[in-house]
């Protein structure tokens, strides 16, 4: 007696349909006759290979471009760092060590920006094309995301105005550190300069953080050249002449004699009497072109020099209100 006998369906037994076009679903149906695993192939192994593809391409990418900043950005042997080279540079040669500084961390902060910007472009590149290999329709993502920039931008936009405030600041470099500057609210010598703040410290040695975006002018007493006044005031009974030629004579000496020579760019010039006043008497006016940032230190060293020539020279201060002149 013969047993019942199994009658195999033909479809069964055929490929699926993708193994007719060349690709992983032919491999993987001749590797394993797996039916389902052939067909599943886009999905298990040609997608996420896909997907591992680009991260890896966006971080090979992303570590070329940092690299290549770095290398712009790094100053060897004193020179200007290649970043920086089509730029214009405003600080003065004579800040010595400080102009080295203050060039590195220019070029740091200007390469940071940078490799925020290259990070941002790549890693978002790279999520646009993750999202197209799963199929995702990328219109209303970006529509989407075109709204909630804008309500972000709304939200942050004194972030926003410091951070680009702080970039032409950079580029145009209108200050740095070992700069003394005049903001407005505060004065004193630039400390650290940053995309959002900017450090100073006066002469109470008091820290002001100064946010960039609220700058609206900057007075630099560090840029190519100060100026060194110098005020003294003389009694209305003193000769005038002679008071004139003892600050000429004065001034022309200490600015031959060093450290004070030093620091000084041209001769003084003695522009004689700058004003009259009850309570302060005549002012004698000198001045004389010295370094950046030396100005105060010339200013007192020639004050006292000319104060102590007038005292030899018989020429007194202006007499105080309530109180009687000095014996002579």
């Amino acid at each position: 007696m013969v047993g019942p006998v199994n009658v195999v369906d033909p479809l069964a037994l055929q490929p699926p349909d993708c193994v007719s076009d060349e690709g992983w679903c032919t491999t993987i149906y001749n590797w394993t006759g797996n039916e389902w695993l052939a067909a599943s192939s886009h999905w298990l192994i040609a997608k996420p290979t896909a997907i591992l593809l680009i991260v890896l391409g966006a971080l090979v990418v992303r570590s070329l471009a940092r690299r290549l900043i770095d290398r712009l950005t790094r100053a060897s042997g004193g020179r200007v760092p290649t970043l920086l080279r089509p730029l214009r540079e405003r600080a003065p040669q004579a800040l010595g060590t400080l102009l080295s500084e203050r060039r590195a961390q220019r070029a740091q902060t200007i390469g940071s920006v940078f490799k925020s910007i290259v990070s941002f472009i790549v890693f978002g590149l790279a999520f646009m094309m993750i999202l197209g290999e799963l199929g995702v329709n990328l219109g209303p993502i970006l529509a989407s995301a075109g709204i909630v920039g804008v309500a972000i931008g709304f939200g942050a936009q004194n972030l926003v105005k410091d951070f680009l405030s702080g970039v032409f600041m950079m580029l145009e470099d209108q200050y740095g550190v070992g700069d003394v500057v005049d903001t407005g609210e505060a004065i004193g010598t630039v400390e650290a300069v940053g995309l959002r703040i900017t450090t100073l410290r006066d002469v109470n040695g008091t820290v002001w953080y100064v946010r960039n975006g609220e700058i609206l002018r900057v007075g630099n007493s560090s840029q190519g050249f100060a100026v060194a006044v110098v005020d003294v005031p003389i009694g209305y009974g003193a000769d005038v002449g002679q008071a004139t030629e003892i600050l000429a004579r004065v001034t022309a000496a200490a600015a031959e004699e060093p450290p004070l020579s030093d620091d000084l760019l041209e001769p003084p010039e003695v522009l004689g009497v700058e004003r009259v006043t009850a309570s302060e008497g005549i002012t004698m006016r000198a001045t004389v072109k010295v370094r950046p940032g030396r100005q105060w230190s010339v200013q007192r060293s020639l004050r006292a020099k000319v104060m102590g020539a007038f005292e030899d020279a018989g020429i007194r201060g202006p007499i105080a209100r309530g109180f009687p002149p000095a014996e002579p």
